[in-house]
């Protein structure tokens, strides 16, 4: 009696090489499907001091510099940095309080991770913008973000 296992095993090895190069494909294309469905991309900076990522509700502390696609920079806290009230942005990730980007890219960051995170306009301001920020509507904006580690973690 086979298996479930070993049944799966055996229909597959039974299957055409052209089978298993279409099948291949429509995991490739469903793969680029789900990507374009993503609002974002992230690429890592400096890997985090831990494996530890931030939960949903969670408050995070975020160091950042927001920029338009032609560089401009349109808000910061770590130019205000300088000054001697220097504060991480603190709010609970995930719940809707910051853009949806910011909110799903942040969830994928470990604790102490540097990213640059581009976000779509759908997952940014949209068709609004925000024009008193300097951000026209249906544009793409370009994060550098630090997550802060909490103190509980212990890094």
């Amino acid at each position: 009696m086979l298996t479930q296992i070993n049944l799966f095993k055996a229909v597959v090895s039974t299957q055409s090489t052209g089978d298993k190069k279409e099948a291949k494909e429509a995991a490739k294309e469903e793969a680029l499907a789900n990507a374009e469905k993503c609002g974002f991309t992230k690429r890592v900076i400096t890997k985090g001091k831990t494996h530890m990522k931030p939960e949903k509700g969670s408050v995070v502390a975020v160091w950042y510099t927001g920029k338009l696609e032609d560089g401009t920079i349109f808000d910061s806290n770590v130019e205000n940095a300088r000054k001697k009230d220097r504060k991480a942005l603190k709010f609970k990730v995930g719940t809707g309080l910051v853009i949806r980007g910011w909110d799903e890219a942040l969830l994928t960051m470990c604790y102490g991770e540097k990213a640059e995170i581009n976000i779509d306009p759908d997952w940014a301001y949209g068709k609004k913008g925000m024009p008193s920020a300097g951000i026209q509507p249906n544009t793409r904006l370009i994060f550098e973000v630090e997550l802060e580690c909490p103190v509980n973690i212990g890094v």
